[in-house]
């Protein structure tokens, strides 16, 4: 037996102003979150997105079709709730940032990686103040407080709908310099996911690419995307 999915009751998706923001009624009727919260967002831009594709949506509900529905939910039920809690998750990713691990060799991967990772390491320098050691290996090298503090504060500044798109550019990533220089627009979501697959690109010129991998590497990088996009309905 198949297990039960919703399937679609409504004609029209529509996005309106709400008391606290906008919201989207489907035949009139408001979205709530699995919570059962009311759908309150932060603008019209992402009320028409989440509007767009419930009314894309046929026949049963696929909510692996809907992200900026499922990162408000979260926004929502999840991130809200629990801002300091989520806060200290992303910001942990500061004190063993992917751009500060190098390799060791082959020296053209060394080169690749300085050329990556270097200039955003400098941004967050610069821009950020916030300078972090790089080491070699993968021997835990600890960050300058004062840098991981400028970090945390940088993170804590986002509302709960910027904080969850925030988490996944992050922790796709696994670099909190490369997140948060998505969320400021300095870098396009695909630039940033190439920037930390070097290692993984590497690897597969030498070694062939694995179609498993590959597909991983896909869904991966449209997640990214996703986020990059909803952080962008934000504001």
């Amino acid at each position: 037996m198949s297990a039960w999915a919703p399937k679609r009751f409504w004609k029209e998706a529509v996005a309106e102003h709400c008391d606290g923001g906008f919201t989207v009624r489907l035949d009139g009727r408001p979205v709530r979150t699995p919570a059962k919260t009311l759908l309150v967002l932060p603008t019209l831009a992402m009320a028409q997105a989440i509007a767009a594709e419930w009314d894309a949506q046929e026949g049963i509900l696929r909510p692996e079709t809907m992200p900026a529905t499922r990162a408000a939910n979260s926004a929502i039920d999840k991130v809200a709730p629990q801002m300091d809690a989520v806060v200290e998750e992303v910001a942990r990713y500061g004190g063993s940032d992917l751009l500060c691990y190098r390799a060791e060799a082959p020296a053209e991967l060394v080169a690749r990686q300085e050329a990556g990772w270097g200039p955003w390491l400098d941004w967050a320098t610069q821009s950020l103040g916030a300078p972090l050691r790089v080491t070699q290996g993968v021997i835990h090298v600890d960050q300058p407080p004062e840098s991981l503090a400028r970090l945390k504060a940088e993170v804590a500044r986002a509302t709960p709908f910027e904080l969850a798109a925030l988490h996944d550019l992050v922790a796709i990533t696994g670099s909190l310099v490369l997140g948060l220089a998505t969320a400021r627009g300095r870098l396009p979501p695909d630039a940033a996911f190439d920037l930390s697959r070097i290692d993984e690109h590497w690897q597969a010129e030498q070694w062939g690419e694995d179609e498993e991998a590959a597909v991983l590497e896909a869904a991966k990088r449209q997640a990214l995307r996703d986020a990059g996009r909803f952080y962008g309905l934000c504001g």
